[in-house]
This record gives C-alpha cells, sequence and structure tokens, in this order.
C-alpha cells in the first residue's frame, strides 16, 4: 500500500511534531505532507523549521513542506514586504524569541522557497484552501494562504479532494465531504493531526493520526 500523510498547523510545537514523526515512521514509507504554519505562537518555531530542514531519517520517505501564511509573514516581516508589528503581534515575538532575536538567512531562504501547492492524482494540498468557481490557474497567493471555508461547506475542487489547514478546529480534524481540514488547534492547546491517505484509493482519508498537546 503507498500511502501519503498530511501533517497540520504545528506553529512552533516541537515536542508534538518529533511525537508524530515517530507515530509517522512506524509506518515504514510514504510520502508526508505538512500543511504550512510551522512558525509563530508556539514555544519553538526554531526547532520545527531546523527538523523540517533535516527531512527524513530515511530514504522510504519523501517530505514536501508547503508554504503557510505564517511563513510569509515571517519572511515578509524580515524583508520589508511587511510590517513588522502585524507579524509580531500575530505570533512572531515568539519565533523572534526561539532564534534569540536573530533568525538564520538559510532559514528565511528556505521559507521564502517553499511550493504553496502540491498535487497527486487524488488529492490537492494547501495551506488554507482555493477560491471554489475560479480556475484552478488563476489561484492567488492570498488564495491558497489565507482562504476561511465556512462550517460545513464541500466544494468540488476540479474532481479531486482538497487537504489544509490554516482554520483551527478545537476538537479533532474533520471530513466534510470533499475536504479535510487538519488544523486542530495544536497551539491553542488541541491536538497535532494527520490524515493518512491510501494513494490508489479516491476521496478522504483512510484513518488519522492525533497527538495531544
Amino acid at each position: 500500500m503507498c500511502l501519503t500523510f498530511a501533517v497540520g498547523d504545528v506553529h512552533g510545537c516541537y515536542t508534538q511534531l518529533e511525537a508524530m514523526l515517530r507515530r509517522i515512521e512506524g509506518y515504514g514509507a510514504g510520502t508526508v505532507v505538512f500543511l504550512g504554519d510551522y512558525v509563530d505562537r508556539g514555544p519553538n518555531s526554531c526547532g520545527v523549521v531546523r527538523r523540517l530542514i533535516e527531512g527524513p531519517n530515511s530514504a522510504d520517505w519523501k517530505w514536501i513542506t508547503l508554504m503557510g501564511n505564517h511563513e510569509d509573514m515571517m519572511v515578509g516581516a524580515q524583508d520589508g514586504r511587511y510590517d513588522e508589528g502585524w507579524w509580531l503581534d500575530n505570533g512572531g515575538l515568539e519565533t523572534l524569541t526561539s532564534y534569540g532575536n536573530d533568525i538564520p538567512a538559510v532559514h528565511l531562504g528556505w521559507a521564502a522557497s517553499l511550493p504553496m501547492i502540491h498535487q497527486d492524482e487524488h488529492r490537492i494540498f494547501v495551506h488554507a484552501g482555493v477560491r471554489d468557481g475560479i480556475y484552478f490557474e488563476d489561484q492567488t497567493a492570498n488564495d491558497l494562504m489565507w482562504t476561511r471555508f465556512p462550517a460545513g461547506y464541500s466544494g468540488e475542487y476540479w474532481g479531486k479532494h482538497l487537504v489544509h489547514g490554516h482554520t483551527p478546529s478545537p476538537k479533532n480534524p474533520q471530513t466534510t465531504g470533499n475536504r479535510t481540514n487538519l488544523d486542530s488547534a495544536c497551539v491553542f492547546g488541541g491536538r497535532l493531526s494527520c490524515a493518512v491517505f491510501d494513494d490508489r484509493i479516491p476521496g478522504g482519508p483512510i484513518e488519522f493520526i492525533e497527538v495531544c498537546s
């Protein structure tokens, strides 16, 4: 069985990330898609980014790290695209603290280079969502990193299943029709969540993995 694992918003929760990686590695092999928002709000954004840059422990695994709005905010605050106070007020202060107030250029370069979307045969993976009713090629960075869906909403998504984070669900990961939201509010005392997909089968997850805060 070929499996893909999608991991929701980490937000500096390094201990939970390491616990999740151990759980995932127990499956033996596969692809892991991280859905963005690795930094801000939590206690150890530096550790999270360092671990993701290191990559998997075995060649049996492939990692894909997508950009979230918080990576974009962090990079933009450093290169002058965004007001630094906006980022600091949205969790950037905790990130700076974890770095000792000096984010290495290699970490900023890594964050700036992250892709915003990943697709396979049956699914679309993105940080926040897509704008329904708009051609796929016309989706903007704002759409992919900032979209929020109304509760209970499911679109068509060009015949694929949409997998995203960004909008905290305080209890559990949620699948609604053709859409799975994996932000289960780890940094707010919830859980770090992962959806497991069988690459041969269209549709939603075959199971979830959850790590408590």
